[in-house]
């Protein structure tokens, strides 16, 4: 079963690391519009879906969600501070590139996600060593893999970094990339208080969707907001115009959506198996994020990020990896 469960967290958090390679075949919209409307099927459609299989004959969601107003509204609330680290997230790929700046992000989500879920909610007891071991393991092999990133932008030339990542901007990059991490760590939170959100009766696989849903929502109220500013802002309204393209543009906005979406169906999935596991249900969040480092590292290497970089910072990006999957299963080990 611990194997089952960690297998389908690893598929979902492929898919996820995954997600941003359709955004690259978007035609002639700017990113506020490809942002959004992926968003619409990442945030909203594919959540609601995932979270309809949770519902019980005879119940509703909305019925449910009124009789935990409360814990809805606070799961809302952290799904709100998430969207912006999700917003700033898209910015430090724009900045860093999909591998470096994943790692930093998700690196910073992944430690604080893991820890200040449990706290929040008041189970802080729930923090065993060997859960604060496997953080400190994941945040190692992020900074490794991190350590590899700033060797690739004091090694290559302007010319090869903006071949690679078009805006690539370390300085600006970084400062993106924590605060992402920062706010996307609220995801989590926004689970641990969306708990109740689930009926009894709902098989252990789905009981997380719900809230799941509820946390996409309030990320994507504020996507919406800053997106649509941005529409005004650069006179971009003229996309959603251009018949020509919506096709092509829809269709790999709802597989990039999909994909995204998939890391957290897994998630509930996977936990699902995790019941009897306690140290691994505390610490799935962080074996979710510390995959997703992994497989975005692998497309970056796929998508020549780190062509031309030397043999030495290969090697520093390999072992960050290897730490990185290590970490994944330490602390079922230790505990």
């Amino acid at each position: 079963m611990v194997f089952l469960g960690l297998l389908i967290i690893a598929i979902g958090a492929f898919c996820q690391s995954s997600s941003y390679v359709p955004i690259n075949k978007i035609k002639d919209w700017s990113w506020e519009s490809y942002w959004i409307v992926q968003g619409v099927f990442a945030w909203l459609i594919f959540p609601l879906l995932g979270a309809l299989l949770a519902v019980p004959q005879g119940e509703s969601l909305l019925a449910l969600y009124t009789a935990n107003s409360a814990a809805t509204l606070k799961t809302i609330f952290f799904g709100i501070l998430w969207g912006i680290g999700g917003l700033t997230f898209g910015l430090s790929m724009r900045y860093l590139g999909v591998a470096l700046g994943q790692s930093i992000a998700l690196g910073t989500c992944a430690g604080l996600g893991a820890i200040l879920g449990p706290v929040f909610t008041g189970h802080a007891g729930d923090l065993t060593s060997a859960v604060i071991i496997g953080v400190v393991v994941t945040l190692i092999g992020i900074a490794i893999i991190g350590i590899a990133g700033a060797m690739k932008s004091a090694a290559l030339p302007e010319e090869e970094k903006k071949k690679a990542v078009k805006d690539f901007n370390f300085g600006k990059g970084i400062f993106v990339a924590l605060l992402a991490g920062f706010m996307s760590a609220c995801f989590n939170i926004g689970l641990s208080f969306g708990e109740p959100l689930s009926w009894s009766s709902t098989p252990d696989i789905f009981k997380g969707l719900p809230a799941t849903f509820m946390v996409t929502l309030g990320g994507f109220l504020t996507n919406a907001v800053y997106c649509f500013f941005q529409n005004a802002k650069n006179q971009t309204w003229g996309d959603y115009k251009k018949g020509s393209v919506w096709g092509n543009n829809l269709i790999f906005c709802a597989l990039a959506g999909i994909l995204w979406y998939s890391q957290f169906f897994g998630l509930s999935l996977g936990k699902g198996f995790l019941t009897d596991y306690k140290t691994l249900i505390t610490f799935s969040w962080c074996i979710l994020m510390a995959l997703n480092v992994v497989f975005s590292n692998v497309w970056g290497i796929i998508l020549k990020e780190w062509k031309g970089c030397s043999s030495k910072t290969i090697t520093v990006l390999v072992i960050g990896l290897i730490v990185l999957v290590v970490s994944t299963f330490l602390p079922q080990l230790l505990a």
